[in-house]
């Protein structure tokens, strides 16, 4: 089902909501704890409002950072989508109060800048992970990120957003003639970018089986009846004997994996399984494919 038409309970949007609030709440307090005080540059339209804060001596972060979304989003809005642009709509709004509300607490007295960018860097792709998991976004660079996504299907949505932020800290360092900050910011974002991944993609894999058995039949007949698993039949010819064979292949879920293995050793004990990581599976009984899909 199209996700802007999907009908959303009241429990599923309370969710929906609160994931986004707590995922900005953390980007807010990693970018104000540690990447402000360390005048670290974390990139992203945060990262360009800081610059332009600093440069200019007016107004706050929170402010600029609402400034630069609003055109943004008006690009943005005919491909995000409607949930996603409403959640968008959120996860900006929060983002311009609580940068500039988590600016008051007291900030932790680091030794090295290199504590504030590994912290900073793992907090804050927690966050916008969350954020984008829930298929919304802080605005600015994730918008732009996901519209990049969706011409680049090849690429990681951590690593088109690293290659963005390296932009805004190379521009940090020209601007301020600080090469060791943006070294520093630069280790932010990449641990920054390997969480966002992680986040997005780590609670996304299925699994692929591959079970090997002279009961290759009775193998493939309880896997579809009694976990409701599409089969597929490979031929399949052994090395040594160059005996003829099938090898049933199948995907499932992770919840259902310790199902499988029990069904495949109460037909075969013998049977020779293989279980390979799957990223994304689409089709039947799986996610169906879409241009926003990350």
């Amino acid at each position: 089902m199209d996700e802007n038409k999907k009908k959303y309970t009241l429990q599923e949007n309370v969710v929906w909501v609160l994931t986004i609030l707590v995922g900005i709440a953390l980007y807010s307090l990693a970018f104000d704890l540690f990447w402000k005080p360390a005048a670290l540059n974390g990139g992203g339209v945060s990262g360009l409002s800081l610059i332009i804060f600093r440069v200019t001596g007016i107004g706050s972060v929170g402010l600029f950072n609402f400034l630069i979304n609003v055109p943004l989003f008006i690009a943005g809005r005919a491909k995000l989508g409607r949930r996603f642009f409403w959640g968008s709509c959120i996860g900006m709004l929060a983002a311009s109060i609580f940068l500039d509300l988590f600016d008051k607490i007291p900030k932790p007295q680091l030794d090295t800048p290199l504590l504030a960018a590994i912290y900073g860097g793992v907090i804050g792709g927690l966050g916008v992970g969350l954020m984008i998991r829930a298929g919304a976004s802080a605005g600015g660079s994730d918008i732009l990120v996901r519209l990049i996504k969706m011409r680049q299907q090849n690429a990681s949505v951590g690593t088109i957003s690293m290659v963005i932020d390296t932009i805004i800290i190379l521009l940090n360092a020209v601007v301020f003639k600080d090469i060791q900050t943006a070294l520093y910011s630069g280790v932010s974002v990449y641990i920054y970018s390997k969480v966002f991944d992680a986040v997005i993609y780590s609670f996304d894999y299925s699994r692929v089986a591959l079970i090997i058995s002279r009961q290759h039949e009775e193998i493939a007949h309880a896997v579809a009846t009694h976990m409701h698993r599409g089969v597929t039949m490979l031929e399949a010819e052994g090395y040594y004997t160059h005996a003829h064979t099938k090898v049933v292949m199948t995907a499932v879920s992770n919840k259902q994996l310790t199902e499988l293995k029990e069904l495949v050793t109460q037909v075969d004990p013998a049977a020779f399984v293989i279980i390979q990581d799957s990223h994304q599976i689409l089709g039947e009984g799986f996610k169906k494919y879409s241009k926003t899909n990350l």
